[in-house]
């Protein structure tokens, strides 16, 4: 079996090879001319075609890019792969296909439950807590956020399939904040798998992207018939910036989430030293829940939170950072500290979101020293 980084390399080598070019152009052309064989014209009109191969037609449908970026991703996520331009347009997408009249949803990422909402306003889909598995029925979605935003901290996704496949519930599954190799929700017979490719399989900080996987192919045709009239392909650049990303992919994640662990260990066993400025770390490293170790088999998430004593330290802790960035997102190589109720209403004022990078741990260890002990 091809191991997981030449996959990353060398997945799409097969795929749109149109040219001798080891780094493959920019496709920046809208559309593309059809055949001048009348033979393949025919066949191809005849045919049931799939669009996300052979030879491409609009790149609203597909293009070369997009086609080797999901090529790539297919045989990392361990499914069958449709890739978007954001996040949002995934779950938006998700939605739109399964249409279930309730959705269970936990707290996570304020996008997704903005485009609840939406589908609440426009054809009254229901929406319930994640432990409400009571309200739901066969068809109906429980949509699980693991590790959740803005904390780093897991759900049991073995208990919560079983209880919803047992009514015949849909499960599908947010993994952007630890993506394979740190987890596989497949393992646990998941439905489906949304990724913001925005994140850290972008990684750079420079391009959106969605990803929506599953073991169904039909479920994928379904989606990429969708996406034509969604208009929600994504575009050639940000195709190409994916794929240029996804070659480090996995050198980023493990460092990256290695240091997340070194610098939540230092927090957690130094916290008293902080003069009560530091009031609690939350992350999956420090949960003791026995799912833990199997299902973060192969890391934990480089995003944490913390809560500082007040909001005026919470407002003032970024401008004290030297190695973080005071910005939301994260997934990026730079690491990044937000005070969260800039971007996110819900959560409470004291509350700052870490995403780590690939810098040094120590030098992000002593930034983060210096800057909590100026409120002392």
């Amino acid at each position: 079996m091809t191991g997981f980084t030449t996959n990353l390399i060398h997945a799409d080598d097969s795929t749109f090879q149109r040219t001798p070019d080891v780094v493959q152009p920019i496709n920046v052309t809208t559309t593309f001319r059809y055949s001048s064989n009348p033979s393949e014209l025919i066949a191809a009109k005849d045919a049931t075609i799939d669009i996300t191969g052979g030879n491409p037609v609009y790149s609203r449908l597909s293009h070369p890019n997009s086609s080797k970026a999901e090529a790539v991703l297919k045989e990392i996520l361990d499914g069958e792969v449709v890739v978007y331009n954001s996040g949002l347009s995934a779950f938006f997408a998700l939605l739109t296909h399964y249409n279930p009249k309730v959705l269970a949803i936990g707290n996570g990422y304020h996008g997704c439950h903005g485009i609840a909402n939406i589908f609440t306003r426009l054809n009254g889909l229901k929406q319930v807590g994640l432990d409400d598995l009571d309200q739901l029925n066969e068809g109906d979605l429980l949509h699980i956020e693991t590790p959740e935003n803005p904390f780093g901290t897991t759900h049991d996704l073995s208990s919560y399939v079983k209880k919803a496949h047992a009514k015949g519930v849909i499960v599908s599954v947010d993994a952007t904040f630890a993506p394979p190799p740190l987890q596989n929700p497949f393992d646990f017979d998941v439905d489906i798998v949304l990724h913001s490719g925005t994140k850290y399989f972008g990684g750079m900080s420079d391009l959106l992207a969605g990803v929506l996987v599953t073991k169904d192919i039909n479920v994928k045709n379904a989606l990429v018939s969708d996406r034509v009239f969604l208009g929600t392909n994504i575009a050639n650049l940000e195709s190409f910036l994916l794929l240029r990303s996804l070659r480090t992919f996995e050198m980023r994640i493990t460092r990256q989430s290695k240091n997340a662990e070194k610098i939540v260990k230092y927090l957690n066993e130094n916290i008293k030293s902080f003069g009560g400025v530091l009031t609690d770390i939350q992350h999956s490293s420090l949960q003791t829940d026995a799912y833990i170790k199997t299902q973060m088999k192969g890391g934990h998430s480089p995003v944490f939170s913390i809560d500082v004593k007040d909001e005026l330290i919470a407002k003032s802790l970024p401008s004290k950072l030297k190695y973080f960035h005071h910005a939301t997102s994260l997934g990026g190589v730079e690491s990044l500290i937000e005070w969260r109720a800039m971007s996110d209403t819900t959560v409470r004022s004291t509350l700052l979101r870490v995403s780590i990078g690939i810098e040094d741990t120590e030098d992000l260890i002593e930034d983060l020293e210096q800057a909590l002990k100026s409120f002392i």
